[in-house]
């Protein structure tokens, strides 16, 4: 029902920024908590951010905190994520990800909606 679609991924030096957007389909966005992940080549999904309904509330893995930022305009449907000082250990592919639940939080198999993915390449 709810579909996410990832824009915004590319080819970045070390120390640039990117900003990535999730753009949703549906009238239910702001009944939705919002995640972002990536995944590197060979390793498991890593969860980053996620933002609360109403965007007030918002939990950051230690690897991102202080140089992501993760914010959402319920209007447009569509969250985002500021990426800064990037590193070349960012490099991934980076998942936007959805849940209506009540109880959330930083595991994969809390979200049931997923993006297909867009590539981010931090060069070194």
């Amino acid at each position: 029902q709810v579909q996410l679609v990832e824009s915004g991924g590319g080819l970045v030096q070390t120390g640039g920024s990117l900003r990535l957007s999730c753009a949703a389909s549906g009238r239910t966005f702001s009944t939705l908590v919002m995640g972002w992940f990536r995944q590197a080549p060979g390793k498991e999904r890593e969860f980053l951010v996620f933002i609360s309904r109403s965007g007030i509330s918002t939990y950051y893995a230690d690897s991102v905190k202080g140089r992501f930022t993760i914010s959402r305009d319920n209007a447009k449907n569509t969250v985002y994520l500021q990426m800064n000082s990037l590193k070349p250990e960012d490099t991934g592919v980076y998942y936007c990800a959805a849940t209506q639940r009540l109880n959330y939080g930083t595991g994969t198999n809390e979200y049931d909606i997923w993006g297909q993915g867009t590539q981010v390449t931090v060069s070194s």
